[in-house]
């Protein structure tokens, strides 16, 4: 593993990973994303992510604890550290990552999947939440129609905890993902005001797709039209919308409820 040490902000390399960081559309030329904290980057490289430098920081993290073979390593002091690091407490690493990016043909599917679908959510933190709540509930994926921000955002990825490598996460268009779905026999649930029963009052437990979107716009007609049912989590207060990840979390556990009733 060969090692270099960095002591300048100015450094080139200092500077592509801060821009790396901060630019979407430096990560989509590079084919680079940035992945920050021990935690994150152990479950980036069990998804089989290829990690192309890694920057550590000697004095949060001894080079004993460090084992990624064949990967340069960039050694930066405690004060360069803190000038790179996009958040605090995240163990003395930061790594650049090769991108890679799944189809929905490359999506493996159990015999019974549950598939959550989110359209054009803007927030990389709700996303990142999101995700973090498709993890815990064993969803199959997680398709991200019509983007709005790209999938390694350096905010989603924190806000994910690494979920965005421990469930697989498909970028299309709507189009494509509700021909794919139907392709599939999967369900589709759209949660809206409009038309809809009290998601629990309805069956879950079978092949589905729990289809989010916005909270200030909400679906397409394109996903209206296209459900199987329209499903809505009661509102008892005066405000007429939930948080979206939290509307994820409800929806996705109902049904995890509903397959082991």
């Amino acid at each position: 593993m060969p090692f270099e040490s960095v002591t300048s902000a100015q450094n080139p390399k200092i500077k592509q990973l801060l821009a790396l960081q901060a630019k979407s559309s430096l990560r989509r030329e590079s084919g680079l994303f940035v992945v920050e904290g021990r935690r994150e980057l152990e479950h980036c490289l069990a998804a089989g992510f290829r990690p192309r430098t890694i920057f550590r920081c000697p004095e949060i993290l001894p080079r004993e604890e460090l084992d990624v073979p064949d990967v340069q390593v960039i050694e930066v002091p405690a004060a360069l550290y803190e000038k790179i690091a996009y958040r605090g407490g995240t163990e003395g690493i930061i790594a650049e990552v090769e991108c890679r990016e799944l189809k929905l043909d490359d999506l493996p599917l159990k015999e019974n999947p549950l598939i959550m679908v989110l359209e054009s959510v803007e927030k990389p933190g709700n996303l990142g939440a999101v995700l973090r709540s498709a993890d815990a509930a064993g969803a199959d994926a997680v398709l991200v129609c019509d983007p709005l921000t790209d999938l390694f955002n350096p905010n989603l990825i924190r806000a994910s905890i690494g979920a965005i490598f421990t469930v697989p996460v498909v970028a299309c268009s709507s189009e494509e993902a509700i021909g794919w779905l139907k392709s599939h026999h999967i369900s589709i649930f759209t949660a809206q005001l409009q038309d809809s029963l009290p998601y629990y009052d309805t069956p879950l437990a079978g092949p589905s797709a729990l289809v989010m979107g916005t909270e200030s716009t909400g679906l397409s007609w394109e996903w209206r039209r296209a459900a199987d049912r329209h499903i809505r989590i009661p509102m008892l207060g005066r405000l007429d919308s939930l948080n979206v990840s939290v509307s994820a979390s409800i929806l996705l556990f109902e049904a995890v409820r509903q397959r082991q009733a």
